[in-house]
């Protein structure tokens, strides 16, 4: 069962009230203090114990200034109010442009210090300062070109292997291609040779065909002049020998 609602009413005891009223100050000093950081509000906090005793809690640096802030804001009228709020945002905006701008002047002329210039105002131990901020800079600096550097050659390294990982499997590649080639080639030349006394056999079995021996039996025997059949009577007058004039 979960605690019952307790009732407010005035502690009787006065050592449970003293105990009470001093648990439950920190507490509420406590709070303020969280509300104050947390929603950047400006808290003050004003207590009087039952013997006149005053504690306070402020989030600001001085409480009459937060005070003063608050007879303006309660007693003043709404345009006065509205004005003061004004004038505030306008002050807080100022104090928070003039913080800017020295910390931008601040950090120009550490610039030209880290540069080299301007160097003529600063002391010895703020130029033993910045040689040291140099020192490490460069220290930075150097570590990460070296481990840049160990990366680009890892990569280059990486490449290189993997260029010549391919180029080994085209090399096979093109080694396997070039004993088939060969092996057709080989196979080829073995057929043409095979196929040469064939083609040799044939040449020779047709020039025994076109060249026929004499054959003194079956042809007839070779006859100078003219076949007496064809010298008739009408060639013998009309013919002359060639040798005449």
């Amino acid at each position: 069962m979960g605690r019952g609602r307790v009732e407010l009413k005035r502690i009787e005891n006065k050592i449970n009230r003293q105990v009470t009223f001093a648990k439950r100050r920190n507490g509420l000093f406590k709070k303020a203090y969280e509300l104050s950081v947390l929603c950047d509000a400006e808290v003050a906090l004003i207590i009087f114990s039952n013997r006149g005793k005053l504690y306070e809690f402020c989030s600001t640096q001085s409480m009459p200034k937060t005070l003063e802030k608050y007879k303006k804001c309660s007693y003043a009228g709404p345009e006065t109010a509205l004005e003061n709020r004004e004038n505030e945002q306008l002050k807080s905006s100022r104090n928070e442009y003039l913080k800017l701008k020295a910390r931008v002047e601040n950090l120009q002329r550490t610039q030209r210090n880290l540069l080299g210039e301007d160097l003529d105002s600063l002391g010895v131990k703020e130029l033993e300062h910045l040689e040291k901020q140099l020192d490490s800079s460069l220290k930075h600096i150097r570590s990460t070109r070296t481990q840049h550097m160990v990366e680009q050659l890892t990569e280059l390294q990486r490449r290189e292997q993997m260029f010549s990982e391919a180029n080994n499997r085209l090399r096979r590649k093109v080694n396997v291609q070039l004993e088939e080639s060969n092996q057709v080639i080989w196979q080829q030349a073995w057929e043409h040779r095979e196929r040469q006394p064939e083609v040799q056999q044939q040449q020779l079995h047709g020039s025994n065909e076109f060249f026929h021996p004499l054959d003194a039996a079956g042809e007839p025997t070779l006859q100078m002049g003219y076949p007496s059949e064809a010298l008739t009577s009408s060639c013998m007058t009309t013919f002359l020998p060639p040798w005449l004039p």
